[in-house]
Formats: structure tokens, C-alpha cells, sequence
């Protein structure tokens, strides 16, 4: 039987298979239930809380803020920056400790550390005044890169990607020479769900005498990554979307340790100081990566996060890959299924090299569609100009929840 020829009742049957052959099944029935929702597709945009997320919640007002008070600072939340940062490494960047740090947004460790990677280069080679990013990555990190270049009077330097995929080595190399400072891109588009080539673009960048900051907010949690093996110099990316950590959860940011003592960051706050408490005049940064911290940390906003970050390490990243794999191979299928009359296209990379943890359809009227999912109980995330981006996070989708999903998405179009 070809694929084209499937029915509905077919797709939910080799959804079924899937779900009992899965060993990362039961992970599912342990993230919050939601009434009324029959298929969650914007993992890749707000991750789903794991259960026993409020009850942990409730224990931290009650006990380590409610009993200790302010002692809980000395006692642990001071070191929780580094500490949860460690752990995040650890499950989710392939990095060492003592590399990363949890604190801010994800917009502020943006404009850290270009700012940091870019007046290092300037300050080792004055002739180094070129930030390299690309048109189609994510508007924030657009944002921040226009704002950089404008404070520091540096020159950008634009790579026309392509929305339906994403940038090449090819691309980049077209751009970099003596007058990288630093290039900015996102491990996987935020469009499309390319997965750039990593280690080949971060080489190519260093071959050139250019540093590299990677932005890993859809990849994080979703796809394997190796900061060290890579030799990454930076990387930043959100914890609310594959990490789990909730609404407005904060950023986190990976500095190599080669780079410590070297590169400064520019917000200059209280507790990135060598002695916080001394409060003495003048600043000097602390040692290692806990210099990247500024402010007071956003303690609370790190319970759940620290939650579901251990729920994934002890998943395994690898695992997780190989289901997200498995999950988009499935809602590809099905989507190609679909006859052609429909005037649905998929925007995303086929081949799983290329390939990060969502894909992208694509069809005129999908903003409207995609507001009448929603009433259903259908929840994809529309992307300007026509896609309906299927975020698939594979420790809570289940291959059902996909067949599902696509089915009521088909039966929009008819």
C-alpha cells in the first residue's frame, strides 16, 4: 500500500505502533494534563510544565523561601546561576562545567556576549569591525546585532538565507575574511527547523581569525549539541521552549573558558563582581563564567527549570533525538499523504542531518486555519507569511497526539 493511499484510520494505526515500540512513552504522562487539548504542536515555542512542577513551587515559597529567607542566599541561591547552568550543560550543550550560567533573558545575554566577542576582536585587531548575521534569523537577535554595530560603530554584515531553509557553509564563507569580528547565527532556524552545520561554520569562522555566537533556543533540549568538540566560543539560548522552564524563564548563556579572565560583558551589576558584598568602588569582574551574571538572579523562575532539566538528562539527549526524528519523519509522512489539490507544502529539510526538532507547512489561509485549531483544541504556531510551524518535543507528544493533530489540520482544508 503507497503512503498516498493511507487513511485516517491507517495513520492512526502506525501511530500506534510507534507509541508501543517508543521507550520514551511513559515520559509523556508525566508533564501537566490540559483539558480540552488534543494535540500540542509548539513545544518549540512553549514547552508543556512537568508534573509536579506547582507542587515543587509551593514547596520552595514554603520552605527555602519561607523558612530559610535570607539566609537561602548563602545557603545556595547565590550559586545558582552557575550551578543550574552547569546542569543544563550538562543534559543539553555537550559543555564542561564552569562554562555557563542561567540569568536574564534571552534578548540581554544576546547583547552580552556579542557585545563581549566584539570588543575583544576589536580591542586584539582594530581592522576586526564586522558582525556577520543573517536576514531570516530570528528578529531578536537582528535586533541586537543592529543595536551592537550601532553602539560600537561596527559595520554588518547581512547573509540572505532562505526562509525554507537555512544557512550553509557555502554562505558563510562567502563573507567572512580579515575583518570578521564576530558571526551570529541560529543553530536552527526558527522558520524553517534547518540545523546548520555547527562545528563546520564555527571552524570556518576561526580559519577566518572571527569569533561565533550561536543562538540555540530550537535546538537546546531538541538536538544534540557538542559546544566543546565544536569549540564554540558562545552560545545563548531560552529555557521556556524544549528546557521546559515556563513563561519568561531565564536565558542561558556558554562562554568557553578560554575566553574567561580575557572578554568582559557590559552590564556591569552587583553581583558579577569579584566581592558583591564588599560594594566598594569601581568594578572588577568575578572570575570565571560567574562574571556573565549581572543582577540579583531570578531564583524562583529557576525551580521549575532545574525540575525538567534532570527529567531530561535522565531521558538522554540522545534518545530524545531519535524520537524527534521519528516524530517529524511521521507528521511528514502523513502531510505528503495529503492529496496535492489541498495546496499544502512542507518548508523544512528532509534529510535528518539538515533537520532540527519542527517542520514547517506552508498554505495561503494558514493564519486563519490556525485560529480555528485552536478552538478545536489543535495548537500549531502560525508564522508569518502562511506557515504553521508543527514543534513536535518528544518527551511529551506522543505519535498518536501527531496523527491526531494532522488529521483534524486536514479535515480544515477540505
Amino acid at each position: 500500500m503507497s503512503e498516498r493511499a493511507v487513511t485516517t484510520e491507517d495513520w492512526s494505526a502506525v501511530a500506534a505502533d510507534l507509541d508501543a515500540q517508543d521507550p520514551l512513552a511513559p515520559f509523556a504522562e508525566r508533564f501537566e494534563p490540559a483539558e480540552g487539548l488534543r494535540a500540542y504542536f509548539d513545544g518549540n515555542s512553549l514547552g508543556r510544565p512537568v508534573r509536579g512542577t506547582a507542587q515543587e513551587l509551593a514547596r520552595f515559597v514554603e520552605q527555602e523561601w519561607g523558612t530559610r529567607l535570607i539566609r537561602g542566599w548563602d545557603e545556595a541561591w547565590m550559586r545558582w546561576p552557575e550551578q543550574t547552568g552547569d546542569l543544563v550543560a550538562a543534559a543539553a550543550l555537550g559543555a564542561a562545567a564552569g562554562q555557563t550560567v542561567v540569568a536574564d533573558s534571552t534578548t540581554v545575554m544576546l547583547y552580552k556576549m556579542l557585545r563581549a566577542l566584539a570588543d575583544g576582536q576589536v580591542a586584539a585587531d582594530p581592522a576586526r569591525t564586522q558582525i556577520v548575521v543573517d536576514t531570516d534569523n530570528f528578529p531578536t537577535d537582528r535586533y541586537v546585532a543592529e543595536g551592537v554595530a550601532a553602539e560600537r560603530g561596527l559595520e554588518l554584515v547581512w547573509i540572505e538565507s532562505d526562509p525554507a531553509s537555512g544557512v550553509t557553509v557555502e554562505q558563510v564563507a562567502e563573507v567572512v575574511g580579515e575583518r570578521t569580528a564576530v558571526v551570529l547565527l541560529s543553530h536552527v532556524a526558527y522558520r524553517s527547523g534547518y540545523l546548520a552545520d555547527a562545528r563546520a561554520i564555527t571552524r570556518l569562522v576561526h580559519e577566518s581569525g572571527g569569533l561565533v555566537l550561536w543562538d540555540l533556543c530550537h535546538s537546546a533540549g531538541s538536538v544534540p549539541i557538542e559546544l566543546d568538540a565544536w569549540e564554540v566560543d558562545s552560545a545563548v539560548g531560552c529555557t521556556y521552549k524544549y528546557l521546559n522552564g515556563g513563561p519568561g524563564s531565564p536565558a542561558f548563556a556558554y562562554l568557553a573558558s578560554r575566553h574567561h579572565g580575557i572578554l568582559q560583558q557590559p552590564i556591569q551589576g552587583w553581583m558579577g563582581r569579584r566581592d558583591p558584598f564588599l560594594m566598594g568602588p569601581g568594578y572588577q569582574p568575578a572570575a570565571g563564567v560567574r562574571s556573565l551574571v549581572s543582577g540579583t538572579p531570578p531564583v524562583v523562575s529557576m525551580v521549575p527549570l532545574r525540575l525538567s532539566v534532570e527529567q531530561l538528562a535522565e531521558a538522554g539527549i540522545g534518545a530524545v533525538r531519535t524520537k524527534s526524528l521519528a516524530l517529524t519523519d511521521l507528521a511528514w509522512r502523513i502531510v505528503e499523504s495529503w492529496p496535492a489539490a489541498l495546496g499544502v507544502t512542507i518548508a523544512s529539510p528532509r534529510e535528518h542531518e539538515r533537520r532540527g526538532g519542527h517542520i514547517t507547512i506552508r498554505r495561503p489561509d494558514f493564519r486563519e486555519v490556525n485560529g480555528r485549531l485552536w478552538q478545536e483544541g489543535v495548537i500549531p504556531d502560525f508564522r508569518a507569511p502562511d506557515g504553521l510551524r508543527l514543534g513536535l518535543a518528544p518527551l511529551s507528544t506522543s505519535f498518536a497526539e501527531v496523527a491526531t493533530g494532522l488529521e483534524a489540520i486536514r479535515q480544515q482544508l477540505t
